[in-house]
């Protein structure tokens, strides 16, 4: 397959919250320590590479929340 030529650079994914989860990615954006740090210094390629995984993080993030949404026993009506 060819590849695509880009156009625009590939924009960072950073929110601006810039904290560090228990796993070592950022709550804001998820990357890693090191694709935070060498982020300027990757090609457009890997990029969309640390891009992918970014999604792919917060896929699993969002399923993990949501079994744990699901655990929780739901208080009753009172009425």
């Amino acid at each position: 397959m060819a590849e695509q030529l880009e156009f625009f650079p590939v924009p960072s994914p950073c929110r601006g919250i810039c904290q560090v989860d228990a796993r070592g990615y950022c709550i804001g954006c998820l990357r890693s320590r090191d694709e935070r740090f060498y982020w300027m210094k990757f090609s457009d390629a890997q990029k969309r590479e640390v891009l992918r995984l970014c999604h792919q993080r917060r896929l699993r993030m969002l399923r993990t929340q949501k079994q744990d949404d699901d655990q929780e026993p739901q208080q009753p009506s009172l009425f």
